[in-house]
């Protein structure tokens, strides 16, 4: 994004100063005995990695390049490149993914005053003498309005980094100056309306495009996504002026969009990239959390969803990430966690693991609940100056993985422009080199632990966070494997006060488990070598079984109503469980997007949408996407269904608790009443 001056406060506090690039991993050698740590190991957690529920391949860890990239793209070579190697080399963050921010930028006259890094050279090329009273002069067809070497320090680093990229994503903060309502990109001066003319919104899309293009044609690169928008739907995007008529407030770029301006931008946007020499996507809109970017998602008519090729969600707010993941999931398109940072702290600090452990646990949560197709970091570069004490706050702050003054000029040496990371850093890597582009997530049944299967499906990862201070024992179960070799083995890398990323000796898997210590305060990458497959009775939807599904909200059982169509809710009936047992059979797919057809054992109904009611209907003929339903879990036993046709999920009325509620159909809002455990009852 680009972010206001954050005042957010996600977590905690922050990390471990390292001026050098990563941290080597000590080698081990086979066999070894089970070790553990000094100190007496708390009470412990078993995990279970369930590979029966995949994601598709995994495309890796990003980061947009603003404001850091624009700040230090002129810097003595010493500094750039080992800021290269702590963000793209194997011993860094090791990232594979980029977005360029395509700037805006205020017209000639206007003085900078925006945050250091945060003027990002546009693509225009005004005539001499152009004052921000000039808005008609642009003409996307002209080439003399184009500024071809536009913003060189951040294409220093698309230069720098191209042979590491697999991804480019190009988007945008906020229009140029003359195309929005205000005259500056720091946002309308009321920040909660549209900044963004409506009569320039095609020109808009142009600008995009054109520097898109140009921007692949200089650097030999292929952008892949295009996203017009930055948390578009919110009121951060705010200029004020002072008693002279300069600008004074509002340090970034940014720009207030409606949902109903933004399905505009996508209506001019695709048109645009479709004749273009760019075969970039849209993806859409990169807004601030899941809750806003649900709004917006929910006003776009079906012809404007089906203009974006991948939909993008920032996590600044949490809430609603499983709606996020059922939209998607609806729309049968992919979705990235395409920003978030934060601060974890009460103080700008190298060397406190709470920052490490606030990042680990955002990134935890975001992939067990989200399950994005790539996770991206706002910038791993932040300031020095400005998370100093008495920078954004008297205490400081610990924004960012790195941190490095952005005042630096091209006399600095490292020594005079040094390079700190925090905690974050270290944690970050535990999960970045572990879990590579082409492993796929899988679910795990603990919400401190995020797992995947390697590209090959030979090995897994499983990465655990201890927040506690005290020690405690993880039982990894991996009787959810197809294969666990005699020879399977669990290594664990361990991040803490104590090191970073330190490889510690092998443990033999046993009966189909591990169990290991790791410390307090700590991040654990367990890596298991020798596990295959999936166990013939892993999945908790099994097709053949029959299973009831109770209500997580209501404590009652979805069931069959007295008009024989209807659904309600019920308490169990031990004595006669027809109308309230369903059978499953998974018709389509083999990813954490299976198909299933549900249908009631004594009545022989499927559950359907038909006419937006949730319905039971004979199952005969076609099983057509009403009568198919996707089903989504976090690990904790229960499921949403998301209807393959409309979108809609199976939602108690009222959120009743009643015997006899009735059972609707109703958008995803992360609600329990849309959430379902499931009891196998299958009878022999």
């Amino acid at each position: 994004m680009a972010h206001r001056t954050r005042k957010r406060r996600l977590l905690g506090a922050i990390g471990v100063t390292a001026v050098a690039t990563g941290t080597l991993l000590a080698t081990t050698t086979l066999p070894a005995a089970h070790a553990e740590p000094a100190g007496a190991a708390a009470a412990g957690v078993t995990v279970r990695p369930d590979p029966s529920y995949a994601g598709d391949e995994f495309e890796g860890w990003g980061t947009s390049l603003v404001w850091f990239a624009n700040a230090t793209g002129d810097y003595p070579p010493a500094v750039r490149e080992k800021l290269y190697r702590l963000l793209f080399g194997d011993d860094g963050l090791d990232l594979n993914i980029a977005r360029y921010n395509i700037g805006g930028g205020n017209a000639p006259d206007v003085k900078d005053y925006l945050r250091a890094g945060g003027a990002v050279e546009g693509w225009w090329k005004a005539p001499a003498g152009t004052t921000r009273e000039d808005v008609d002069w642009w003409d996307s067809d002209d080439p003399a309005d184009w500024n071809k070497n536009a913003d060189k320090t951040q294409r220093w680093w698309v230069d720098r980094i191209k042979q590491d990229i697999t991804h480019w994503e190009t988007f945008s903060n906020s229009p140029p100056w003359f195309m929005t309502e205000s005259g500056y990109v720091s946002g309308n001066f009321d920040a909660g309306k549209d900044q963004l003319k409506t009569d320039s919104v095609d020109d808009f899309a142009e600008y995009l495009v054109g520097a898109t293009e140009r921007l692949e044609k200089a650097h030999g690169i292929k952008v892949d996504t295009l996203d017009p928008f930055n948390e578009p739907n919110t009121d951060y995007w705010g200029t004020q002026l002072g008693p002279d008529g300069e600008p004074v407030g509002g340090r970034q770029e940014g720009a207030h969009i409606g949902p109903e301006l933004q399905q505009k931008v996508l209506r001019a946007l695709a048109p645009v990239l479709d004749k273009s020499r760019s075969k970039a996507e849209i993806s859409a809109m990169d807004e601030t959390n899941p809750g806003i970017f649900a709004t917006n998602w929910n006003s776009y008519p079906q012809e404007v969803r089906d203009l974006v090729g991948r939909m993008n969600v920032h996590t600044y707010g949490t809430g609603q990430r499983t709606t996020v993941r059922d939209l998607a999931k609806a729309a049968d398109k992919p979705l990235w966690m395409s920003e978030v940072e934060g601060d974890w702290g009460d103080g700008q600090s190298f060397t406190d693991m709470r920052p490490g452990l606030g990042l680990a646990q955002r990134m935890v949560d975001d992939l067990r609940e989200l399950e994005p197709k790539a996770w991206v970091f706002w910038q791993p570069v932040e300031d020095y100056d400005n998370m100093k004490p008495g920078g954004e706050s008297a205490k400081g702050g610990n924004w960012g993985e790195i941190q490095l003054p952005f005042s630096c000029t091209s006399k600095d040496t490292l020594k005079s422009c040094p390079i700190h990371t925090n905690t974050k850093f270290d944690t970050a890597r535990n999960f970045t080199h572990f879990i590579k582009p082409g492993d796929r997530l899988i679910k795990t049944d603990d919400t401190s632990s995020t797992a995947a299967i390697s590209r090959k499906g030979d090995a897994a990862t499983v990465v655990h966070v201890n927040s506690a201070t005290e020690a405690h024992e993880v039982t990894l179960d991996l009787s959810k494997f197809g294969r666990v070799s005699s020879r399977a083995t669990v290594t664990p890398v361990v991040t803490s006060s104590d090191g970073k990323l330190e490889k510690q000796k092998p443990v033999r898997v046993s009966g189909k488990r591990a169990t290991l210590a790791v410390p307090g305060q700590s991040v654990t990458s367990f890596l298991v070598k020798g596990v295959s497959g999936v166990a013939k009775d892993a999945a908790e939807l099994r097709t053949g079984h029959t299973y009831r599904l109770t209500g997580v909200q209501s404590g009652k059982d979805l069931t069959l109503a007295g008009n024989g169509t209807g659904l309600v809710i019920r308490t169990p009936d031990t004595t006669d469980p027809s109308g309230q047992q369903w059978r499953v059979a998974q018709i389509r797919g083999e990813d954490n997007r299976k198909r299933y057809v549900l249908t009631e054992t004594a009545s022989g109904k499927r559950l359907a949408v038909r006419d937006g009611a949730l319905v039971a209907e004979p199952d005969e003929g076609r099983r057509d996407d009403a009568a198919q339903w996707i089903a989504s879990s976090t690990g904790d036993g229960s499921w949403t269904l998301v209807n393959a046709a409309t979108g809609q999920l199976p939602d108690v009325g009222g959120q009743s608790t009643n015997d006899g509620a009735s059972v609707g159909v109703w958008q995803p809002n992360s609600g329990s009443n849309q959430r379902w455990k499931v009891t196998d009852v299958t009878s022999g």
